[in-house]
């Protein structure tokens, strides 16, 4: 049986890593440069990441290959490489869980290409899937467990890439990032993600939301995909992968705010809005995860937060997160409900 869906069935929730971008620029990793790379130049701090979260009892790690697509290694030049790239971004990871002992899911990462796709840019969808197809088979070549789509922003792109994952004939696991007014970038709700998985050529096996403003908006955006609908039915597999904090500009670099002690806070939270898979983004180290792992082997599940206690405890909702839990939409606004692509930047996530 897949490595994956045994610990899905076994485990009532599985921890995830931490930020990649974050601590490899703590390893030496520069502003700008592609962390993807490394797995051919600098395998061995690529080894020392993966075995830093396998060390604080992570049950899902995600590889070094987020940006390992045509699209976002072409701003490097290294379009040719991405089948060596992502091929070897999933086998360090393996080798490592193999040495460890531990039983342990390799997830290859693919993230967004960077571009806009049609209608609303230039990038065919046929293109885009073709590109995806790509990168999961390298992964899947290399060992990973599952196909983790991570940091999507649109219908169309979550389509093309589910559909390029779709592929490997492996499970799916599908995320877009909350970060504008209680939407994601192109204005999709977290109730459209949750509608969204019924609609794509193959039903991710789970699906949330990741990255993002803040764990108080992943909190909510896991409680507002979770539809009326779902109370008839099996519940879905929902995934949680907020940002440790606010990121703040410190001393010529960007610094997130949260803590340990805010990351146990989110990941009791998480379980009680019905996550299964916790974990944390930008910002979050192995030091933020081992209390991650704590909370998760000692909380009991409780009632779902309420507005106050995701403010009270993690940070102020934005009005449109707030809306959508109070079912409230003459609040969500007018830009917010349009789909409308803001000016495209070639900038990666660095996390």
């Amino acid at each position: 049986m897949n490595r994956f869906l045994r610990l899905l069935r076994d485990k009532p929730i599985l921890l995830l890593d931490g930020a990649m971008g974050t601590n490899l620029f703590s390893k030496g990793l520069g502003s700008g440069d592609s962390p993807e790379l490394w797995n051919l130049a600098q395998a061995d701090k690529i080894r020392e990441h993966y075995r830093s979260f396998i060390e604080v009892g992570s049950d899902i790690i995600l590889t070094n290959s987020f940006g390992g697509n045509f699209y976002r290694l072409g701003l490097h030049n290294q379009e040719n490489n991405i089948y060596d790239i992502n091929f070897e971004g999933a086998k360090l990871l393996v080798s490592e869980i193999t040495k460890s002992g531990k039983d342990i899911v390799a997830a290859g990462s693919i993230g967004p290409t960077g571009e806009i796709l049609e209608p609303n840019g230039t990038l065919k969808m046929e293109d885009a899937a073709e590109a995806y197809a790509a990168q999961a088979m390298a992964l899947k070549d290399g060992g990973a467990d599952v196909i983790w789509i991570e940091t999507i922003s649109s219908i169309e792109e979550a389509t093309a890439a589910v559909i390029g994952a779709q592929k490997t004939n492996l499970p799916i696991v599908l995320t877009m990032s909350i970060d504008s007014n209680g939407r994601t970038m192109m204005g999709v709700a977290p109730s459209e993600i949750s509608h969204l998985q019924a609609q794509l050529p193959c039903k991710p096996t789970a699906f949330g939301a990741n990255c993002g403003i803040g764990s108080a908006e992943v909190i909510a955006a896991i409680i507002n995909m979770q539809t009326e609908d779902d109370l008839n039915s099996a519940a879905p597999i929902i995934v949680a992968k907020g940002n440790c904090g606010i990121p703040e500009w410190l001393n010529g670099q960007i610094c997130y705010s949260g803590t340990p002690e805010l990351m146990a806070t989110y990941t009791a939270m998480a379980i009680d809005a019905g996550a299964r898979l916790i974990g944390g983004c930008c910002g979050t180290t192995p030091k933020h995860v081992a209390v991650m792992r704590e909370t998760i082997d000692t909380h009991s599940k409780s009632c779902k937060p309420t507005i106050e206690e995701i403010e009270s405890k993690l940070g102020k909702l934005s009005t449109g997160a707030r809306a959508q839990m109070q079912g409230d939409i003459t609040k969500l606004g007018g830009a917010a409900n349009q789909r409308t692509p803001r000016k495209r930047k070639r900038l990666r996530k660095n996390n």
